[in-house]
C-alpha cells in the first residue's frame, strides 16, 4: 500500500532585546478553533510528561494541529471524524468548513509581518512527480493553509530527502537540518509544517548582569548555568494551591511568555493541573510587582515521533490500512506512515539587532526590590500569540545545559 508520509517540523529562535510595557495574556479575540487547539496542546503535554520524566520537553502544538488539519482536507468518513474530534474540534459546535476558515485566518494573522517580531508559519506538500493529486485538494491546501505544492522525485529517495531538508532548512533560517530521512519506495507524498519565530523582550536583559549560577536539576544534580538578571516591575502571581509561581514576560508585538516555577518536588502537581482553566486563572491573577528576576540562558532542541504520540491520544485510523484519504487522490490506497516533530529553542539576552545598542543598567543603590524570582530549578514555559489566543510553544526545562 502506498504511504503518505507526514513530517511536522518547526524551529524557534528568540532574540531577546528591549522595551517597556506589560500586556495581558487574555485581551485577544477568540477564534472558534482556539479552545480546541488549547485542549489539544495540553493533551499532548500531559501525554509527553507521562512518558518522559526528568527530561527537557519542547514542542509546538500549533504546528502539529495545523499539519493534521491540513491533512484532514483529504480525509473522509471515520478517518475525518476521528481527526477533527481528537484535534479538539466538536462538530456540533464548529463545522469542518469553519475549521479550515479559522486556520486560514490564523495563518494570515500570524504571518502578518511587523517591525516588532518575526513569525512565519507555513506548510508544504511534496508530491511524487509521477503521482496526481485531486485538484480540489490542491486548491484547498493552497487556499486555507497557504501550502506550497512541490514535485519531488521519490524514486530517488536521497534526492527527495535533500530537496525537502533544504526546504526546511531555508524556512527555519538554518536551525533545522537533516530532519527527514529513511524514505523507501512506498512514499508518494510528504507534508511539512514549519514555524520560525524571532521576538524581542519588552524589558531586556543586559549581558553585563549575566552571571554564573547554580541550577538544581534534582536533589542529587546541580549544574552551572549563565543566569540572566533584571530588576523591573513584572506581572507575577503565586498560586499557593498549586505550589508554584507564575511570571509573565511580554515580547514586543503580540507574543507573550509564561514561565511557571513549581516549588521543588511539585512539578507533577502543576503539570497535572495544567489546562485552559488554570491558564485563565493565572491570567486574571497576574499583578505587577517590583522583582529581582534571575532566569537561565539556555538552548534546547527535541524530536518526537508524532505518529506514536497521536495514536495514544486516539488518532489511529489515518496510520492504518483502514485510512480513508481518498480526498487526496480519489483512491483508497493511502495512509500516513510517519509523523516527526522537531523543535529548537534559544533563549538569551539580546538578538544581533540589539547587540550594538546594549547599555549598562544603572539603578539607585537604595532601591528596594520586594521579591526575588530565581528560576534555579525545573520550570515550565508557555509561549502564546495574544491576537489569536494560540499556544505556539509549550515545554519544560529540567536541565538547561542539556539539549
Amino acid at each position: 500500500m502506498p504511504t503518505f508520509s507526514l513530517w511536522v517540523t518547526f524551529a524557534l529562535l528568540f532574540a531577546l532585546t528591549k522595551s517597556a510595557n506589560q500586556e495581558s495574556l487574555t485581551t485577544s479575540p477568540v477564534m472558534k478553533i482556539a479552545p480546541g487547539n488549547a485542549d489539544f496542546a495540553f493533551k499532548l503535554y500531559h501525554k509527553l510528561t507521562s512518558q518522559v520524566s526528568n527530561k527537557n520537553l519542547l514542542f509546538s502544538p500549533l504546528s502539529i494541529s495545523t499539519a493534521f488539519a491540513l491533512l484532514s482536507l483529504g480525509a473522509k468518513t471515520t478517518t475525518l471524524n476521528q481527526l477533527l474530534s481528537e484535534l479538539g474540534f466538536n462538530r456540533a459546535e464548529i463545522s469542518e468548513k469553519e475549521v479550515h476558515k479559522d486556520f486560514l485566518n490564523l495563518l494570515q494573522t500570524l504571518n502578518n509581518p511587523t517591525a516588532e517580531r518575526e513569525l512565519s508559519i507555513g506548510n508544504a506538500i511534496f508530491i511524487n512527480n509521477q503521482f496526481e493529486l485531486l485538484q480540489e485538494f490542491v486548491e484547498n491546501a493552497k487556499h486555507f493553509y497557504q501550502a506550497d505544492v512541490l514535485p519531488a522525485d521519490f524514486s530517488h529517495p536521497a534526492k527527495a530527502e535533500k530537496q525537502i531538508n533544504d526546504y526546511i532548512n531555508q524556512k527555519t533560517n538554518g536551525k533545522l537540518n537533516d530532519v527527514v530521512k529513511g524514505f523507501d519506495s512506498t512514499v508518494v507524498s510528504v507534508i511539512v509544517n514549519y514555524i520560525f519565530m524571532k521576538a524581542y523582550w519588552k524589558v531586556p536583559f543586559n549581558h553585563v548582569s549575566t552571571r554564573e549560577g547554580n541550577f538544581f536539576v534534582d536533589e542529587q544534580t546541580t549544574v552551572k548555568v549563565p543566569m540572566m538578571n533584571r530588576q523591573h516591575p513584572f506581572d507575577i502571581y503565586e498560586d499557593k494551591d498549586l505550589s508554584c509561581k507564575v511570571l509573565h514576560l511580554p515580547y514586543k508585538g503580540d507574543i507573550s511568555a509564561l514561565f511557571i516555577l513549581p516549588e521543588p518536588g511539585k512539578m507533577k502537581l502543576v503539570e497535572n493541573a495544567l489546562g485552559k482553566e488554570v491558564l485563565l486563572k493565572w491570567g486574571k491573577s497576574l499583578k505587577s510587582q517590583r522583582i529581582q528576576l534571575s532566569l537561565p540562558r539556555f538552548s534546547i532542541s527535541a524530536e518526537y515521533d508524532v505518529k506514536d504520540l497521536l495514536s495514544q491520544l486516539g488518532i489511529t485510523e489515518v496510520f492504518t490500512d483502514h485510512a480513508d484519504l481518498s480526498g487526496i487522490t480519489g483512491q483508497h490506497n493511502l495512509k500516513v506512515s510517519k509523523a516527526i516533530h522537531n523543535t529548537f529553542l534559544n533563549v538569551h539576552e539580546n538578538g544581533t539587532e540589539a547587540a550594538a545598542v546594549t547599555v549598562a543598567e544603572i539603578v539607585f543603590k537604595s532601591r528596594q526590590w520586594n521579591l526575588q524570582f530565581t528560576f534555579d530549578h525545573p520550570f515550565i514555559l508557555l509561549i502564546a500569540n495574544k491576537n489569536t489566543e494560540s499556544i505556539l510553544f509549550l515545554g519544560r526545562v529540567v536541565n538547561p545545559t542539556k539539549n
